[in-house]
């Protein structure tokens, strides 16, 4: 073996520079795609100057930061706000992006140990912190509103109130979650890469845990390229290409994951009210535009929507025992078919709940002037979509149980049909 080992190079091949480049990647990255969907999304338009601190407050947001909505409108008025919602799609580019870049220097190595994979990872930590410290303190803007010319407008113009509304990060949770992103981020890039090694401590996972988490990364990929193959046809067939690019380039995972549950039957609690301008289908508006909160599920969808929506069920049980048998054919073939099915129930069960914490959305924003006003259009909204927890977890278990069971025993008879395909050959 050469002397040039993985722990004798790391400032040559993951040094100082190479984790600069990795986080000004994510970020130019994240900053991009938050950049074009809040065009899309008609966030150009806003006064005051505010796109670029609504660009940096988005990907505080991707990042799971705070971001905290204020008000003042003096005491004649009042207001209220507060939003918890991240844009899923900023988030999975930015991950790909500092995931690659942190595996990438391991690529050519079997073995790595755990103090240069902890030196590595602290350099690409440390930078990012700053990098955190700077969006959040970018991330925030007051701007006044105008109260138009209804009755709220002549009040205003009454008492002389100008109503002052922004918002701003809360920098310690910021910079915490941020960080702890970028850690869960390192985490999986290494448990999930099939060429990344893994410290001397960690093998005994490489063939039980790692591929039951590599099927779980390609079962969420592969649902975000189907309900992006979906939302391009809506753009070019049934026009809106604004409002669809804004989805696509804020939330599509949020939307691709959330039909995902829907498809194995889990239910979330739901309610939109006011013109909210988050980005989301059209069927989905409708669905939980009601005076009280409603459920969302295959049921729901389907009653509203002429039964076309039990094909989540089909796409699901497909993606699922597709992922099953990735499990199994990259597994050794000596486990038995029971042993997947438990490594796939509780991968599927930490996916799913990865989705019911991210995918969650709560904000509101609400004014009125003299008690006037916080029902009015155009001063007041609310989203919120919440999942019930314990039933999708429940259902991902028995999904993963299932398709475990079912794609080993798939991926058995491949094996079985490729070794017979090759014996005449050999015995030639």
């Amino acid at each position: 073996m050469s002397s040039r080992t993985f722990s004798g190079r790391p400032a040559a091949r993951h040094g100082w520079a190479q984790a600069l480049a990795a986080v000004l990647g994510a970020l130019i990255t994240m900053g991009a795609v938050a950049s074009l969907g809040l065009w899309a999304a008609g966030a150009g338009d806003l006064p005051g100057g505010s796109f670029p601190p609504v660009v940096a407050a988005t990907v505080v947001a991707a990042v799971g930061g705070s971001v905290e909505l204020s008000g003042d409108a003096g005491e004649l008025a009042g207001t209220e706000g507060g939003l918890t919602v991240v844009p899923l799609s900023v988030t999975l580019v930015g991950a790909l992006v500092v995931g690659r870049a942190f595996l990438r220097p391991l690529r050519h190595h079997a073995v790595a140990g755990a103090p240069e994979l902890a030196g590595w990872a602290a350099r690409i930590a440390a930078l990012w912190l700053f990098a955190l410290l700077g969006l959040a303190l970018a991330a925030r803007h007051t701007f006044e509103l105008s109260l138009g010319d209804g009755p709220l407008g002549d009040l205003g113009d009454l008492f002389g109130i100008r109503p002052v509304v922004g918002f701003s990060t809360d920098v310690p949770p910021t910079v915490l979650v941020g960080l702890l992103w970028l850690a869960g981020v390192l985490v999986v890039s290494l448990l999930v890469s099939r060429g990344a090694p893994l410290p001397a401590g960690l093998l005994r996972f490489q063939t039980s845990a790692r591929p039951a988490a590599q099927a779980m990364v390609l079962l969420l990929l592969a649902a975000v390229v189907v309900c992006l193959v979906i939302a391009l046809v809506v753009a070019a067939t049934r026009g809106h290409p604004a409002e669809t690019f804004a989805v696509i380039l804020l939330g599509l995972p949020n939307v691709a994951w959330l039909a995902l549950t829907i498809g194995l039957g889990a239910t979330w609690d739901g309610r939109v009210e006011g013109p909210f301008g988050l980005p989301m289908p059209r069927v989905l508006d409708e669905v939980l535009r009601t005076p009280d909160v409603s459920a969302l599920n295959l049921r729901t969808l389907t009653e509203h929507d002429g039964g076309r929506w039990w094909w989540l069920l089909v796409v699901d049980a497909v993606l699922l025992l597709a992922a099953a048998s990735v499990t199994a054919a990259r597994s050794p073939a000596r486990v038995p078919a029971w042993r997947h099915a438990a490594r796939m129930a509780p991968a599927l069960a930490s996916a799913v709940l990865m989705i019911c914490l991210m995918v969650r959305i709560s904000a509101r924003f609400g004014l009125s002037v003299l008690g006037i006003g916080d029902l009015g259009e155009g001063f007041s909204g609310q989203v919120l979509l919440r999942p019930r927890l314990w039933s999708a977890l429940g259902l991902a278990l028995l999904w993963g149980l299932v398709t475990g069971f079912a794609g080993a025993l798939s991926a058995r008879g491949v094996r079985r049909r490729g070794g017979a395909a090759t014996r005449p050959r050999q015995e030639a």
